[in-house]
């Protein structure tokens, strides 16, 4: 059974009209907020500013939906990767690199992590911190966190621990409440910070003692190669490249997870596509995506590339930071195009063919519309038994095939 106080509001909610439902919604929404007050003071944040934070919160209408709209996990991956790698975001990084180039230097020497792909993540993230400003795109961070905390259920958990993360950072005085701008999920500054990886990672890199992502490009770009480096990126190694495939090629090797040398993988077939060869070192390993099947293009991925992912899950998401950071270098686009005429599955598609793999005995990890290493695996698993080509790609053809397949007797 229900406490009494969760279960007035609903109460109340039956047996009135709209004016006491939102009323109740409010008191709900504010018996949250006072909660989770406590919890940041028994965390250790001051009492005022928790308080003084939270009081005038109210519920943020625009988050809730962006839950179910990340651009990374619905847009084709062609579409993430073109609306981030363009001749002018490739100009203006290239601009940068200059600008900056002394304290990317700097940086370089202090952490090991390559400038270009510094600047990509900066590219990326906030468009070189052309949107830190503009009200259409970012938004206060604590309210935001405090409407997920309060009302997205699913992660209330993740949202509590990161919205008690912002009142820590308002409590050691690196940002003040008016400042303290983001996404609608909380990342901050010009690299696009969750207030846990500021806490563990951001480092005052201009000397003037504070940690400020929002106002200093060198503490920005800073504190992004220390979460690099501390996530495990490996000095003087690329994140991998585009390599062309030979005719008839088994793509269940394309499996993301098994680890070959660049010479076997040679042996297999596999060639690079540009100018730069193979590491010749034994040691220099990498796995094999193809992220749009057998029609799209093909990489061998490298253990930085698993860096990358830290910092964004979604494969469209590292790979663009990846392809923009080779740009900024100075190399060429991808040599295969993708397959651009396909249709892509909608978020609800998606979920149903998690569900349909998985009453066909393939795992895939949950149905939550996200396709990741573990429905591609499954994909390929499907195919596999299918007689089709096992690339693991989720398009409008596989799922009819497998609605077939979980329909049949």
């Amino acid at each position: 059974m229900l406490p009494l106080r969760l279960l007035l509001p609903l109460v109340l909610l039956a047996a009135t009209g709209g004016e006491i439902r939102a009323e109740a919604t409010q008191t709900d929404f504010a018996g949250c907020l006072n909660g989770l007050a406590g919890l940041a003071e028994a965390r250790g944040v001051p009492a005022t500013t928790a308080r003084d934070a939270l009081a005038d919160v109210v519920p943020d209408p625009a988050v809730l939906p962006a839950t179910r709209t990340q651009a990374e996990f619905v847009k084709p991956v062609w579409d993430y990767i073109d609306a981030s790698v363009t001749p002018e975001k490739i100009a203006t990084g290239r601009a940068k690199l200059a600008e900056w180039a002394d304290i990317l230097g700097r940086i370089e020497a202090a952490y090991g992590v390559d400038r270009h792909v510094l600047v990509a993540f900066w590219g990326v993230e906030s468009g070189y911190g052309s949107v830190l400003d503009d009200p259409k795109i970012v938004r206060p961070v604590i309210p935001a966190l405090a409407t997920l905390a309060c009302q997205d259920q699913t992660r209330a958990a993740f949202w509590r621990d990161e919205l008690v993360g912002a009142l820590t950072i308002l409590g050691q005085g690196d940002a003040d409440r008016d400042r303290m701008t983001g996404s609608w999920a909380g990342a901050m500054g010009h690299t696009q910070f969750m207030p846990s990886a500021y806490l563990k990672h951001a480092v005052d890199f201009d000397g003037d003692g504070r940690r400020d992502i929002w106002r200093s490009v060198p503490d920005a770009l800073a504190s992004t190669a220390n979460f690099v480096k501390n996530s495990g990126w490996r000095s003087g190694e690329s994140w991998g490249q585009e390599v062309g495939l030979p005719d008839g090629f088994d793509y269940r090797f394309a499996d993301e997870t098994t680890e070959r040398s660049f010479a076997d993988w040679a042996a297999l077939g596999l060639k690079p596509t540009g100018d730069r060869p193979f590491p010749e070192s034994a040691e220099r390993r990498a796995t094999l995506v193809v992220p749009a099947g057998a029609r799209g293009p093909a990489f061998l991925l490298e253990p930085n590339f698993k860096v990358i992912l830290r910092y964004n899950t979604a494969l469209a998401y590292a790979l663009t930071v990846a392809h923009l950071s080779d740009r900024l270098a100075g190399a060429p686009a991808f040599t295969r195009d993708w397959p651009r005429g396909d249709r892509m599955l909608t978020n609800e598609e998606r979920t149903d063919l998690q569900a349909r793999l998985e009453t066909l005995g393939h795992p895939t990890g949950g149905a939550d519309g996200k396709i990741g290493p573990k429905t591609r695996a499954a994909i390929r698993a499907f195919q596999a038994t299918k007689g089709l080509v096992p690339d693991g790609y989720a398009e409008a053809g596989l799922l009819e095939a497998v609605r077939t397949a979980a329909s049949a007797p």
